[in-house]
């Protein structure tokens, strides 16, 4: 993979200030993309909240939410209120929330493993967490218990990745992926045992729908689990925007650029485990927004990750959202939403590869 030479973040022979000033003289680029994608994000948020079995109508919405900043005239009923406010406005911040996070960890992965099928299930931490979700469930330890065993064995997962592919001193990026594959796995072994050894009755049930991916019990407390690693996570994403894109290059441009790849690499993957396990601890697995979101988003912007990085933000929080209301919606009972995610994402991926292959990824 290679770069124009006119590009500012491959020149080695241009300081970093420069580059930075090349960034600023870009941005406008895309910023009617992004304001584009925003106004989007908002409008799906606002029909998500009128949307369901009991509708609320869309004036009713922007009142209500109106209402709890500016002493306005209250033309809303109290159940009305109580839809928006109590049961569907955590659902959908968590549902932004989630489809952000792993979507933008999704284009980091990508970036730094240069690699554009690499997905958050690649390093084990989705797995891990999954493990220690179930066994809170087998253990009967209640919800919470459920978040915090999910987040601390997500991330007890990367510990492992970091430790299996250092063990002979700096770990390249196949050795590390690698080493995810073969820590996922083995957690994965154990969920399997878990799901085995489970009450039929009671435990089972319940650990097949959390691993499926749902929604359903969103709060206010699961808003604060996923939003403080997913905010902190996408300041430093964006933050080392310029980084990501030269890391992205290979170890040897970036190396020559100034950069120390092997930490850069690490301080990312960290991030992205803290991210990727609280989405996986409020919302169970769910798969694809990681991998397809990504090509959308370099469908629209090309690779330049000053873009790439918000633009997928802003597409996966969409996206997500609207799949989930689709899942409350569709039938009497509620689909899981890993289930949706699967039968929308691999088609469009498919599509996705076929057509745009090339320019999605080509650096030239």
């Amino acid at each position: 993979m290679t770069r124009s030479a006119t590009e500012p973040v491959v020149d080695a022979a241009e300081p970093a200030d420069a580059v930075h000033d090349a960034e600023a003289a870009a941005a406008p680029r895309h910023r009617g993309t992004v304001a584009g994608l925003v106004a989007v994000v908002l409008v799906v948020g606002v029909l998500a909240l009128g949307f369901g079995r009991y509708s609320v109508s869309v004036d009713h919405v922007v009142r209500i939410l109106l209402g709890q900043l500016l002493p306005i005239d209250r033309t809303w009923s109290a159940t009305e209120a109580a839809a928006v406010l109590n049961v569907r406005l955590p659902r959908i911040l968590l549902s932004m929330l989630v489809g952000a996070g792993l979507a933008v960890c999704g284009a980091v992965l990508q970036a730094v493993f240069g690699n554009p099928i690499v997905s958050p299930q690649i390093l084990g931490v989705s797995s891990g967490a999954s493990f220690g979700g179930a066994l809170a469930i087998v253990l009967g330890l209640g919800s919470a218990a459920l978040v915090l065993g999910a987040f601390t064995f997500g991330l007890a997962a990367l510990v492992a990745v970091f430790v299996i592919s250092r063990a002979r001193g700096p770990a390249p990026p196949l050795t590390i992926v690698l080493s995810g594959i073969v820590v996922g796995a083995f957690f994965s072994a154990l969920v399997s045992l878990l799901t085995y050894l489970a009450d039929p009755y009671t435990d089972l049930p319940s650990i097949v729908f959390w691993l499926l991916g749902s929604l359903a019990a969103a709060s206010y407390a699961k808003v604060a689990v996923v939003g403080i690693p997913t905010v902190a996570g996408g300041a430093l994403f964006l933050a080392l925007r310029w980084r990501i894109n030269v890391l992205s290059l290979g170890d040897e441009d970036a190396t020559t650029l100034g950069l120390r790849p092997g930490r850069l690499r690490w301080l990312l993957l960290a991030a992205v485990a803290a991210v990727v396990a609280g989405a996986v601890a409020v919302s169970g697995v769910i798969g694809w927004v990681g991998l397809v979101v990504p090509h959308l988003a370099r469908l629209l912007v090309g690779s330049d990750h000053r873009a790439v990085i918000p633009v997928s933000v802003l597409i996966g929080a969409a996206y997500l959202t609207v799949i989930d209301t689709v899942t409350r919606n569709l039938g009497v009972a509620e689909i899981p939403l890993g289930v949706l995610t699967a039968l929308v994402g691999a088609p469009v991926f498919l599509v996705l590869l076929h057509n745009s292959r090339r320019r999605m990824w080509s650096h030239a």
